[in-house]
């Protein structure tokens, strides 16, 4: 069973948000997110997904999906591994692997969870994977261009609107 929080386990760049993996960290990463896929409690869609979260810090956590009778209820990898990292802690993110069992095409992140991977920066690295270890980069902002995010809640309002009533 693969530890939900394994801190500094990669090596091979520096601490440099924008600093690229090497192929070895990238090849990690993604193992470490089939791994996690592995975890997934699915048991309606019966479509398993696990993620693989790197800090700026090298530190590693994942997640996988959590599925529940009351659909609405259940979470996905990539947000169940951002939430372990941030109840750490960490809030500033390298890449994000996420592997599934589609061996057709390469997993994609939900609407829900590209919104969520913004809210911590658009320039980050997500790595799409297939079960055989092939994966293609994008990064948050490709994956959601046009974005909104923590910095426009701060932007000039044409009016300041009042709570009263």
């Amino acid at each position: 069973m693969l530890p939900s929080h394994l801190p500094h386990l990669l090596n091979g760049y520096s601490n440099c948000g924008l600093q690229r993996l090497t192929k070895e960290t990238v090849k990690k990463l993604i193992h470490y997110s089939q791994e996690a896929k592995k975890q997934a409690y699915c048991p309606y869609s019966k479509f398993r997904v696990g993620a693989a979260l790197l800090t700026v810090d090298n530190c590693l956590f994942t997640g996988c999906n959590v599925e529940n009778a009351c659909y609405n209820l259940g979470v996905c990898a990539e947000r169940n591994a951002i939430s372990k990292a941030v109840s750490e802690g960490y809030t500033a993110f390298k890449a994000i692997a996420i592997a599934s069992d589609l061996s057709d095409q390469f997993i994609s992140p939900c609407g829900g969870c590209r919104q969520f991977m913004r809210e911590f920066g658009s320039s980050w690295d997500v790595y799409l994977s297939k079960p055989d270890g092939s994966y293609t980069k994008m990064s948050v902002n490709q994956l959601l261009p046009a974005s909104f995010g923590p910095e426009d809640l701060d932007m000039k309002k044409v009016l300041d609107i009042s709570n009263e009533y």
